[in-house]
C-alpha cells in the first residue's frame, strides 16, 4: 500500500502531465536551455520571460557562445528584465563550465550549486528537469504549497523554515519522475495554490491538505511583512557634446552594477537642486558643468528602495583627463546598443524632447 507521500507524488505528476502549460523551455530537455529559463524566471513573470528566453537562446545558442560573449552584449540581451546580476552570473558560470567541464552542463546537484548565481532551487530544478535526478526544487511557490499542504506556521522567510521545506521536498520528490513532480509543484503554486485566492476545488492533492481541512488555507504561508521602502532623490544629468550625450559605467557593486547609464548621484540633503550631480561630475568624472535647466522627473521602484529620479540638463564647460570610471560620448542611435537600465530609459523622453 502506498504511503501518503507516494500518493501525493503520483497525483501531482499525473495532474501535471495532463494540464501543464506549453512553455518554450518545456520544449527542450537541453540543460543549458533549462538553466537559462530558470535564471530568467527568478523574480520575473512567465509572460515576460517568454520573449526574452527565445531571443536570448537565439543570440547565445550554446554555453560556449555565452562564455565568449562580451559582458555588455549579454547585458544588452538582458535589458528590461532587471536584476542584472543574474546576467553577469550567467556569463561567469558559462566561462566556468567551459573551463572545468569542457562546455557541458554539470549533472550533479552539488556541481550545479557551485556555479555563480545558482542556489539550491535552481540547482534542484536543473538537476531534476534536465537530468531526472530525484532532488527537490523548492522556491516561493513550492513553500506556499508545502505550508498549506502540511499546515506549517513557521515564517517562510526564516532559514529554519527554509531548511524544513527543503527536507520536505527531499522526502516527497518522486524517485521515478522527479522532473514532472517538481514541475508539477511549480505549476500547482503558479496556477492553483495561489497567494490570495487558492483554487482548492481544482487542486489534485486537496484531500491531503491539512490547511484546507482546518479552513486556514488563506492564512498560510506565514511571512514577515516587508519593511517600508526607503525613498531617495537621485539627480541625473544629460550632458551634451555636439550631438552626443554622456553615459558612464556604474560601479561594479551596488544597484545596477556595471551597467551604462546617465551620470547620477543621490542628492545631498540641504544642497540646492542640481548641485549634487554637478559636484559628482566634477569629483568623479573631472568635468566642470553649468546648470542649463530642469527636464523632469520619474519614479522607479526597486525591491527595497524607491528612486525619485530628477533629470537636469548640464552644459559641459571643461573636460579633464580620466582613467576611471569609464565614460563614453554617444549619439542617440549609438545609445540603443547599450543595456540602459529601465530606471534611466524612463528619462529618454525628456532627452529626446530637449
Amino acid at each position: 500500500m502506498k504511503t501518503s507521500d507516494e500518493a501525493i507524488a503520483d497525483k501531482l505528476t499525473g495532474w501535471y502531465e495532463a494540464v501543464k502549460r506549453q512553455l518554450p523551455w518545456r520544449e527542450s530537455r537541453d540543460p543549458y536551455h533549462i538553466w537559462i529559463s530558470e535564471i530568467m524566471l527568478q523574480q520575473t513573470q512567465v509572460d515576460t520571460v517568454t520573449g526574452y528566453y527565445r531571443a536570448f537562446i537565439e543570440r547565445f545558442p550554446t554555453i560556449q557562445a555565452l562564455a565568449e560573449a562580451d559582458e555588455d552584449a549579454v547585458l544588452k540581451a538582458w535589458e528590461g528584465l532587471g536584476y542584472y546580476s543574474r546576467a553577469r552570473n550567467l556569463r561567469r558560470a558559462a566561462m566556468m563550465i567551459m573551463a572545468q567541464y569542457g562546455g557541458r552542463m554539470p549533472e550533479s546537484y552539488e556541481e550545479l550549486l557551485a556555479l555563480p548565481g545558482v542556489g539550491p532551487y535552481t540547482a534542484g530544478a536543473v538537476a531534476s528537469i534536465a537530468y531526472n535526478r530525484p532532488v527537490p526544487a523548492v522556491d516561493g511557490n513550492v513553500m506556499r504549497v508545502f505550508s498549506r499542504l502540511f499546515s506549517l506556521h513557521g515564517d517562510i522567510a526564516l532559514p529554519d523554515t527554509k531548511r524544513l521545506m527543503q527536507e520536505i521536498g527531499s522526502r516527497l520528490v518522486s524517485k521515478s519522475e522527479p522532473s514532472s513532480f517538481n514541475q508539477g509543484l511549480m505549476e500547482l503554486g503558479a496556477l492553483v495554490c495561489t497567494p490570495l485566492s487558492p483554487k482548492c476545488t481544482q487542486c489534485p492533492v486537496q484531500c491531503f491538505c491539512e490547511a484546507r481541512k482546518e479552513g486556514i488555507e488563506k492564512q498560510l504561508p506565514v511571512k514577515k511583512k516587508k519593511e517600508k521602502q526607503k525613498e531617495v532623490v537621485i539627480e541625473a544629468a544629460v550632458v551634451r557634446k555636439g550631438n552626443r550625450v554622456l553615459i558612464v559605467k556604474r560601479p561594479a557593486e551596488g544597484l545596477l552594477a556595471s551597467l551604462w547609464a546617465f551620470p547620477s548621484v543621490q542628492k545631498d540633503e540641504g544642497q540646492q537642486d542640481g548641485s549634487s550631480i554637478r559636484q559628482e561630475l566634477e569629483t568623479a568624472y573631472n568635468m566642470e558643468t553649468g546648470l542649463h535647466g530642469y527636464l523632469g522627473e520619474k519614479v522607479h521602484v526597486f525591491t527595497h528602495i524607491k528612486w525619485l529620479l530628477k533629470l537636469y540638463e548640464l552644459r559641459l564647460q571643461r573636460e579633464g583627463a580620466l582613467d576611471y570610471p569609464e565614460v563614453r560620448w554617444v549619439d542617440m542611435e549609438e545609445l540603443k546598443k547599450y543595456a540602459l537600465p529601465t530606471a534611466f530609459k524612463k528619462l529618454l523622453e525628456y532627452i529626446e524632447e530637449s
